[in-house]
């Protein structure tokens, strides 16, 4: 123990001093390190879900209060994205990284252990703000550890091991929970958290591997910041979820304490900015034409898989009557082909433009989901597979390419900062998407119920198919946004 402790907070293991002990291969370890650390930090976020109905059971619980064993896990990860530049300044990449894995690991060992549902939850923040800090941490070291013709290839790799931790984590919970009992859905993370440390131990540096020396931030974190942030977010999240009951005055009164919190906490980001001082999100960002229109892709793009995610298997099981197998059996290959997308992407995304690249995955997802307007009672099968898959080939398109457009153009010294705030802003419009598609849905169900003249079936049909004409829009409008993701010409000739 005591050498482990050692090796995490010493300052000696330097990114230079790292590359020059391991070589050229040093970049490629440390992708493995924090891919490791990575998924460890996505099975959380889906494997306990299909433990949901039996956590409920044991601890007899109601929807609403069920609903927070994900809503939990979804409001600390999106909030503790904002920490993450401020953690890696003030504490180093190291500490930092080995400090949320371990987090993890002991929210995870929490909630298996829990003998009452308020520990459960507490573990499901826990889980949660240790996998926001840790998600945004790979871009930044794609972005300083590769060389720019490197960095498409190095991304796509990556992307290719965090879409297979949730392709298979929810299979792998259910046969556990139907063996082990639900407990053993917080248990399975342990394993990858201890092969993340080591590595992070290992091969991950003290200082940015950018070079930048760790303390450069002496100022101390934005607490007033973080609690307008946080407060805003889980007032606009938990308001969305309030719109799907039959009283609307809470929702809307939340919504509204929502906005207000949020533009409170722009005016004070402004405010620390115009003082000299360091914000929480640097606004400066914002200046920066591509990291805009990155960010109202990443959006969408959160509200397009979320949402998706949780549309698709409804409609498969409540609008064409499809059985709980079929619909995760028909999930599955475009799941696979997702994974094997990532990488041909990029190493697209080193030699062609990355506003092309997002637009084609755009244009493939809005294709998606305009095809699944037409999916009926009688369609094949088959068909609906290809539908499906039209729409995550499309998703492999845009993630490695996105995060290389929209934060290329930026200040070395602004990278941590986009990374935690695109993270941020995805997390937020998954989390948003979510409501809002289970909200529509709702809606459209109750309208056509209401009319006498449609079958029961035909109506719920219509319904999703209305679902699905949503987020075809927006997907069109995030296209909009895709082509203006070019890098002015200067900063293109710098990188």
């Amino acid at each position: 123990m005591k050498g482990f402790l050692q090796a995490t907070f010493s300052g000696s293991a330097s990114a230079s001093q790292l590359r020059e002990r391991y070589g050229a291969r040093y970049r490629w370890l440390l992708l493995l390190s924090v891919l490791a650390g990575t998924i460890a930090s996505l099975i959380p976020s889906t494997s306990v879900n299909v433990a949901i109905p039996a956590i409920s059971a044991h601890f007899e619980l109601g929807q609403a209060r069920a609903q927070w064993i994900t809503s939990g896990f979804m409001v600390a990860s999106t909030v503790a994205m904002l920490t993450t530049p401020w953690l890696l300044s003030r504490f180093g990449y190291r500490v930092t990284y080995v400090g949320a894995i371990t987090l993890l690991m002991v929210g995870a060992l929490l909630g298996g252990v829990a003998q009452h549902f308020p520990l459960v939850l507490a573990s499901r923040v826990a889980e949660g703000v240790a996998a926001g800090i840790i998600q945004p941490i790979p871009a930044v070291i794609i972005l300083h550890a590769f060389q720019p013709h490197e960095q498409g290839r190095a991304g796509g790799l990556f992307g290719m091991g965090v879409v297979l931790a949730p392709a298979i984590a929810p299979a792998l919970g259910g046969v556990l929970t139907d063996l082990l009992g639900w407990r053993s859905t917080f248990f399975m993370v342990v394993p990858v958290t201890l092969v993340a440390l080591w590595l992070g131990v290992k091969f991950v540096p003290h200082s940015s591997p950018g070079g930048a020396s760790v303390g450069e931030n002496s100022a101390g974190l934005d607490w007033l910041g973080l609690a307008l942030g946080a407060g805003g977010t889980l007032c606009l999240l938990n308001g969305m979820a309030q719109l799907h009951g039959d009283s609307r005055g809470p929702a809307y009164a939340l919504l509204v304490l929502a906005a207000l919190l949020l533009a409170g906490f722009i005016l004070w980001q402004k405010a620390l900015l115009a003082r000299a001082k360091k914000p929480l999100m640097d606004l400066r960002l914002f200046s920066c034409r591509p990291f805009v229109m990155g960010c109202i892709v990443s959006a969408v793009y959160g509200t397009a898989m979320f949402g998706s995610t949780y549309l698709l298997p409804l409609f498969m099981q409540m609008g064409i009557g499809l059985s709980a197998s079929y619909a995760g059996n028909l999930l599955l290959p475009a799941g696979l082909v997702l994974a094997l997308t990532f990488p041909l992407v990029g190493r697209l995304a080193d030699r062609q433009p990355t506003h092309w690249l997002v637009s084609i995955g755009l244009g493939l997802l809005a294709l998606s989901f305009a095809l699944m307007i037409l999916v009926g009672n009688s369609t094949a099968l088959w068909l609906l597979a290809a539908f499906i898959i039209v729409g995550r080939i499309g998703l492999g398109f845009i993630l490695p390419s996105l995060n290389l457009g929209a934060m290329r153009p930026l200040e070395k010294t602004l990278i941590a900062q986009g990374a935690g705030t695109i993270s941020f802003i995805r997390m937020l419009g998954g989390a948003a998407g979510v409501s809002l598609c289970g909200i529509v849905l709702q809606w459209r169900m109750a309208v056509h119920a209401a009319d006498t003249t449609l079958p029961t079936e035909a109506g719920r049909l219509a319904a999703f198919h209305e679902c699905f004409v949503l987020l075809t829009a927006l997907c069109l409008i995030a296209l909009a946004a895709a082509t203006q993701l070019r890098a002015p010409a200067k900063a293109a000739k710098a990188g």
